[in-house]
């Protein structure tokens, strides 16, 4: 039997060379480099709208929104990834190793998809969970008209609650909320864009 060859392990600042050379976007953690899966038109719909609806709500406040273009690394675990939607409140702060990767985010949204559900909602939330500036990781459901948010309370606990159809979905320490109706309108048609 031939053992199969060992896999290479990266050093960050090798994945940060590598990701300025690719024209596609991959995640990095522990030595290791992951091609992210491209999205459907639902699911950039989706993005948008979340996008489209934190920069409204938060259009008063000293915050400000990202698209899935933002890299957001997790200083504690390593983890370097791209949420769909990045929220950052007051002095953004950027990694020591890249200018364009940030790791002070406020809120972090996560549109699932069939393939990524699992380890968005499993191992992904617990390195967003060890970002200490981070307040809510939100995500929305590819499968049905639900926003999950994720908030962590003044002793540091995590709880969820999850919004449905004709909800708000709140997100207390930003003063803000969601409706979820306009995170699935679909201007195209008039079913919403979870399918």
């Amino acid at each position: 039997m031939i053992a199969p060859a060992p896999r290479r392990h990266y050093t960050y600042d090798e994945y940060l060379a590598f990701e300025r050379g690719s024209s596609e976007r991959h995640e990095y953690f522990a030595g290791e480099i992951y091609a992210m899966a491209g999205g459907t038109p639902e699911h950039a719909a989706l993005s948008a709208n979340v996008i489209a609806l934190l920069t409204l709500a938060l259009r008063n406040q000293r915050c400000r929104v990202h698209s899935s273009d933002l890299r957001v690394r997790v200083l504690e675990t390593g983890l370097a990834t791209y949420p769909d939607a990045t929220v950052v409140c007051g002095k953004a702060e950027f990694d020591p190793a890249d200018a364009n990767t940030l790791v002070n985010p406020s809120v972090l949204v996560e549109v699932t998809s069939k393939s990524t559900e699992e380890y968005d909602r499993g191992e992904k939330l617990e390195h967003y969970q060890r970002i200490a500036s981070a307040s809510h990781v939100v995500f929305v459901s590819h499968r049905e008209c639900r926003v999950d948010v994720c908030s962590r309370d003044a002793d540091g606990r995590w709880a969820t609650t999850s919004f449905l159809a004709g909800e708000l979905a709140t997100l207390g320490t930003l003063g803000c909320a969601l409706a979820v109706d306009d995170v699935y309108r679909d201007p195209l048609s008039d079913a919403p864009l979870a399918r």
